[in-house]
């Protein structure tokens, strides 16, 4: 991936002064900063940005920039990251499972705070993090909300959580614990809930929680429909924190990803071809920067351009969107409303891009490789075509 220099006012001034054939990732930095802004205005403890969502250099710089001291790292690769461009950075390593290897450049990196969810695990950490450095234990709740959870994979049940609490504190470190809602949590009180359970976990291992670690999971907009209420969010994290704990409320810790970076990138596809029975076929993928589309369902914040700029307006078709791979699995599942003038060509604009797009990308068949482009504000990708009955085109 590389940086496209000068910064350009727009995506849509780029395309059209540029017309790349390749996929484009626009970021913009003002965007960036009123998302730390909201953060760090509106959340009640330390702010830290979850590196995996977005690693790219452009969007780290911005960040410290923004004021965003902290970072959630997930492994030796992140933390050489960090700590190359922010040596003093506070870094909190959540991955709950490291081999000795990983566990001893975490701490020849200083890494503050650690995560665990298994005795063997906490075993592994204590053989080389020295006392007193923060371990939180993670643990899971059948809780709804989300668009998927973590709970397969991570988290320890509140009983077991209880009793690896105890040994934390036992053993001479810092005592936390942790959760994550799950991806694209839309209900608040999903928080709450971790939090009133948090409590209960901290009475039965008997310990004093010095942090709580809420987790990302804040929601980023993904449909036009889509209204994030991370004000919300933020005041029932507060709320439940200080119902459970009174005046013994622990020091709280966030960790977004997706809310922080999303809606400051967008992505722009080039169509390649537009076979005649409508099927539409993209310079990108599954395998490229449209990996999570399905994951999360397709997003419909898309504008469809031709090369000089002029919006598509025709009529609602429900196309068939292939990837460029030679693979037939590198399709979008479904079918998307486009504009039925669209072109050979033409570029779909997508809105709300900026996280995951590019650090999921691989270079299978030889696509993946996208320009990574500074703007000075985004375009606002909206469906601009007049609905019309969908003229369904099947595979």
């Amino acid at each position: 991936m590389t940086l496209a220099r000068p910064l350009f006012a727009t995506p849509r001034s780029y395309l059209v002064a540029t017309t790349p054939d390749e996929p484009v990732l626009f970021l913009s930095p003002e965007a960036l900063h009123r998302a730390a802004r909201v953060f760090r205005d509106g959340f009640a403890g330390l702010v830290t940005y979850a590196v995996k969502a977005n690693p790219a250099p452009v969007v780290l710089d911005n960040l410290l920039a923004a004021g965003v001291s902290a970072f959630d790292v997930a492994s030796p690769a992140e933390i050489a990251l960090i700590r190359a461009r922010a040596p003093k950075a506070v870094l909190h390593y959540n991955n709950p499972v490291r081999s000795q290897g990983e566990i001893g450049a975490a701490v020849a990196a200083d890494v503050a705070s650690f995560s665990v969810d298994d005795r063997g695990e906490l075993h592994k950490l204590a053989e080389q993090v020295p006392r007193g450095r923060e371990i939180a234990v993670r643990f899971k709740l059948p809780v709804a909300g989300a668009r998927y959870d973590f709970g397969d994979k991570f988290g320890a049940t509140p009983k077991s959580a209880a009793g690896l609490l105890a040994e934390v504190a036992r053993l001479g470190y810092r005592p936390g614990l942790s959760f994550h809602p799950g991806t694209q949590c839309t209900d608040p009180e999903a928080w709450a809930s971790y939090i009133a359970c948090a409590r209960d976990i901290a009475a039965a291992a008997g310990v004093t929680l010095a942090r709580l670690n809420v987790g990302g999971g804040f929601p980023a907009r993904r449909m036009l429909g889509d209204t994030p209420a991370l004000g919300a969010v933020f005041t029932t994290i507060a709320r439940a924190t200080q119902a459970a704990f009174g005046a013994q409320a622990p020091d709280l810790v966030c960790e977004p990803g997706r809310a922080m970076v999303s809606e400051a990138g967008q992505l722009a596809v080039r169509v390649k071809a537009i076979k005649q029975n409508g099927q539409v076929y993209l310079n990108d993928g599954i395998y490229g920067a449209l990996a999570e589309q399905p994951i999360m369902g397709m997003t419909d914040r898309l504008a469809v351009m031709a090369p000089d700029g002029t919006p598509r307006r025709g009529g609602v078709r429900a196309c068939v969107l292939w990837g460029p791979t030679c693979d037939s699995l590198d399709r979008i599942p479904g079918t998307v409303p486009l504009p039925d003038d669209i072109a050979d060509g033409d570029y779909i604009v997508i809105g709300g891009m900026g996280a995951y797009a590019a650090a999921t990308v691989t270079r299978f068949n030889g696509y993946g490789a996208h320009r990574l482009v500074s703007v000075r504000s985004l375009d606002t990708p909206i469906a601009h075509w007049t609905p019309r009955p969908a003229c369904l085109v099947s595979p």
